[in-house]
């Protein structure tokens, strides 16, 4: 049965701390999974969540720290010590390990790293911290089960056991040569199977998958993905064994990945949470509401250049918003298939194939609209024939430009390096409301002669 968070529990936990009853507390919290403790001192109060955090031991107290929010796990490690902090990242994988304390201040990592009773645990931490934020190695765990090809079988099940003890998931096995270089990889079935004076060599995969150090996090996404791996193998330029990601990491990145699209799409520029400050959201919207607030200065310039064909034909000047919402409909539809293919590498095919399936659809959708329109108008609004056929060819070519730009626009954008999820925010919706009215009105002007 799931764990739920009631106001009962609450309250009765807060009472506990209070009375400093730390064995019911101990007790309360036995057999809750850490992600749940975690949402738990997410809802009490700062002083009690630290109050938990050091009474319970730091086997469970690790795995709660890396499941908290960013900002309330900050607040946490401020109020504990060098030592308590090591205490607490001793207990961690050593990716886990390098990214908490790599969220403290340089003087601070170097206090905790000095704490740690494990030199080598240590040396694993600075080494990860060495690494780019957002590539492979810094999202790369040193433990692994690595085993040497020259082993034979009964050696290598003795020396693995060793090896296994600090590794959490044993997914694969890896063969290496003298000089530490990925040869292989070996599963626990062959290994099991195989003949105990048989040598390592004769029964491991020559054929594995491995990423670079250097490599981009979300490029290693795309590569686990498309392979269906639970873990791949990170390598140095010369091919030698470094560590390991694993699907958790991965999975990590695809959700920060995600929330930082959706994110833009929405015009947010930077990554903030709802419980962010005031200052901190409005410097994430300000920027592309300013965008829009041009945006729609220049359509309302634009308008006014056309001033002239008000008297004539008001009409015209009805069907303005339907226009623009339109074009940024057709905008943001076409630049979000996009962007998903981009994301997920489904992107396939020449530009001018797409070029011609893109026009060829927005034809389609274009005439189906620029009919209903016209009709709905002639029929119900009593708009004369010139007026209906103006406004369903420019319909048709608010459409088609729409969706071309909306096309477009993120694969020149991800060809130069800039996040294509731009495209399918304020930025693709404005610059097609302007495209779709003076356009609009250009039609207008040639068709009706004003």
């Amino acid at each position: 049965m799931a764990f739920e968070i009631t106001d009962e529990f609450l309250e009765n936990l807060v009472g506990l701390i209070y009375e400093n009853n730390d064995l019911e507390i101990k007790k309360l919290f036995k057999e809750v999974h850490f992600a749940d403790v975690a949402e738990v001192l997410d809802e009490v109060s700062f002083d009690e969540a630290i109050y938990i955090i050091k009474l319970l031991d730091s086997e469970k107290t690790s795995e709660i720290l890396t499941e908290l929010d960013e900002d309330t796990r900050e607040k946490i490690l401020e109020n504990l010590s060098a030592k308590e902090i090591a205490d607490e990242v001793g207990e961690m994988d050593s990716d886990d390990a390098a990214d908490i304390i790599g969220e403290l201040s340089e003087e601070r990592q170097e206090r905790v790293i000095n704490a740690l009773e494990d030199d080598e645990l240590a040396a694993d931490i600075k080494e990860l911290l060495s690494y780019q934020d957002n590539t492979a190695g810094a999202l790369m765990a040193k433990e692994l089960v690595k085993v040497y090809e020259t082993w034979t079988v009964a050696g290598c099940m003795r020396r693995i056991r060793g090896q296994a003890k600090e590794v959490t998931r044993v997914h694969s096995i890896y063969v290496v040569d003298k000089e530490d270089k990925l040869v292989g990889r070996l599963s626990l079935k062959d290994l099991i199977i195989a003949k105990s004076d048989q040598k390592i060599a004769e029964i491991s995969k020559a054929k594995v998958d491995a990423v670079n150090v250097n490599e981009d996090d979300e490029k290693v996404a795309k590569i686990m993905a498309k392979y269906d791996l639970e873990a791949i193998p990170v390598i140095d330029d010369n091919n030698v064994l470094l560590g390991r990601i694993t699907i958790d990491d991965i999975v990590d990145v695809l959700k920060e990945e995600a929330d930082k699209d959706y994110q833009m799409a929405a015009g947010i520029s930077q990554d903030v949470e709802a419980n962010d400050t005031i200052w901190e959201l409005t410097k994430a919207r300000l920027p592309w509401l300013i965008l829009a607030l041009f945006g729609g200065f220049i359509s309302v310039s634009i308008l006014g250049g056309f001033e002239t064909a008000m008297d004539t034909y008001p009409a015209l000047f009805f069907f303005t918003p339907l226009i623009a919402a339109m074009a940024g409909n057709v905008g943001v539809q076409s630049s979000a298939i996009i962007v998903q293919g981009l994301a997920n590498d489904s992107l396939k095919g020449s530009l001018w194939r797409r070029l011609f399936k893109e026009v060829l659809q927005s034809l389609i959708n274009g005439f189906v609209l620029a009919a209903l329109l016209m009709s709905a108008g002639m029929l119900f609004l009593g708009f004369k024939v010139e007026i209906g056929v103006t406004v369903a060819i420019s319909l048709i070519s608010v459409i088609m430009i729409a969706s071309i730009v909306g096309t477009f626009v993120p694969i020149i954008l991800d060809k130069r390096g800039v996040d294509p999820a731009l495209a399918t925010g304020p930025f693709i919706t404005t610059s097609n409301d302007i495209f779709g009215i003076l356009i609009y009105f250009m039609i207008a002007k040639i068709i009706l002669g004003f």
